[in-house]
């Protein structure tokens, strides 16, 4: 093969899904359903993240919820879009994070005060996360949330740090079942039970590539 020719093989599997960002060849959109919440979701992604293609979560867990953003950085402490929303009045801002203080979606719910609920979701590695929000003071003064679960991990060709570590799109899914539970959402049961679909997808394709 002679270098042009190389480098037009080389072009065509850089191509990539500009809405899931995943190769054009493992492309997951069509497994995508988008659903209405009344939550407003914001996802954090760590540049490591958006360049991982074998990944993919937290461009899942965008597309498919209807009322979310997503923006890529590390310290948003100046981030104009997201200081907007924190600043807004009308809005009641949290972010997903286990700590000892954290507000547990298993027992506890959220106050009625008629405000808008903005959940800011990290899609990062422990570490990666970690660091995000030291270095976010805005979103590192915010309550945070967090769930207790049994479920594992569906990711099975990416080590988990615990047993009891989700990927982006698993968390989100328990945070709308708890959600729906505690009557803050409405979401029907068909479109809970195919959210995770894009993402399962996703695992059945990279398995079937490693072997």
């Amino acid at each position: 093969m002679d270098n042009s020719t190389k480098d037009v093989a080389n072009e065509v599997t850089r191509k990539v899904c500009y809405d899931c960002y995943r190769p054009n060849s493992s492309c997951m959109c069509e497994h995508i359903t988008p659903i209405e919440t009344k939550t407003k979701f914001v996802i954090l992604m760590h540049p490591k993240e958006f360049r991982h293609t074998k990944n993919g979560t937290g461009h899942f867990t965008h597309l498919t919820l209807k009322n979310s953003e997503l923006y890529i950085g590390i310290d948003f402490t100046n981030h104009d879009k997201i200081n907007a929303l924190l600043e807004n009045p009308n809005n009641d801002c949290y972010v997903l994070y286990p700590t000892t203080q954290s507000m547990n979606l298993n027992t506890t719910t959220f106050e009625k005060n008629g405000k808008n609920r903005v959940l800011f979701l990290i899609d990062a590695t422990w570490p990666c996360s970690k660091s995000m929000l030291l270095q976010s003071s805005n979103l590192n003064a915010l309550n945070k949330l967090s769930f207790t679960h049994t479920k594992s991990s569906s990711f099975t060709f990416k080590k988990q740090p615990k047993s009891y570590c989700l990927s982006t799109m698993e968390s989100t899914l328990c945070v709308l079942e708890l959600l729906n539970k505690n009557n803050e959402e409405q979401i029907l049961g068909h479109h809970l039970n195919s959210f995770l679909r894009p993402f399962e997808k996703m695992v059945e394709y990279q398995i079937q590539c490693n072997t």
